[in-house]
C-alpha cells in the first residue's frame, strides 16, 4: 500500500513539474499601464490574446472581439523586446489589419497572431490603447 501511495505522489509532482516546464513567463502592460507577469502554456495552442482574455488583463468584450481571426484589431499590442524573442512574421491578414488600425507603431502586432511558444520566454508586450 505504501508502494501504491508513494507511486502516486510520485506521479503526481511529475506531473506538476511537466506542466511547469510547458509554462513560459511573459509580461503583459494592460492599459492602465500596469505590467503582469503571467505565466502562459505552450502546449494548449493559446495565443498572447487569450493569455491576456484568460488573466482578465483587459475589460470584457474590448479585446478579441472577432474571436482571433485577425479582423479587428481590438487586441493589438506592441512588442517591447522583439529583438530578445523569436517571434514569427506577421502573416498578411496580419499586415492588411494592421494597416487599417489606429495607434500603429512599428512594433505593433496582433496579440491573436503571437502563438505561445517556448521561444517567447521573456516576451514583454504593451496592449495598445482602445480604438
Amino acid at each position: 500500500m505504501t508502494k501504491i501511495i508513494f507511486f502516486m505522489l510520485f506521479e503526481s509532482l511529475s506531473l506538476q513539474k511537466q506542466s511547469v516546464m510547458n509554462d513560459v513567463k511573459i509580461t503583459i502592460i494592460d492599459r492602465n499601464g500596469n505590467p503582469h507577469t503571467v505565466d502562459a502554456p505552450t502546449d494548449m495552442n493559446m495565443n498572447v490574446m487569450e493569455v491576456v482574455r484568460a488573466y482578465e488583463l483587459a475589460e470584457e468584450g474590448t479585446i478579441g472581439i472577432c474571436g482571433g481571426m485577425a479582423m479587428c484589431a481590438s487586441c493589438q499590442c506592441y512588442v517591447l523586446n522583439g529583438d530578445e524573442v523569436s517571434l514569427s512574421e506577421k502573416n498578411p491578414d496580419e499586415e492588411a489589419m494592421l494597416w487599417e488600425a489606429f495607434n500603429v507603431k512599428d512594433n505593433s502586432r496582433l496579440g491573436c497572431q503571437i502563438a505561445i511558444t517556448p521561444e517567447l520566454e521573456g516576451l514583454i508586450v504593451e496592449l495598445a490603447p482602445e480604438s
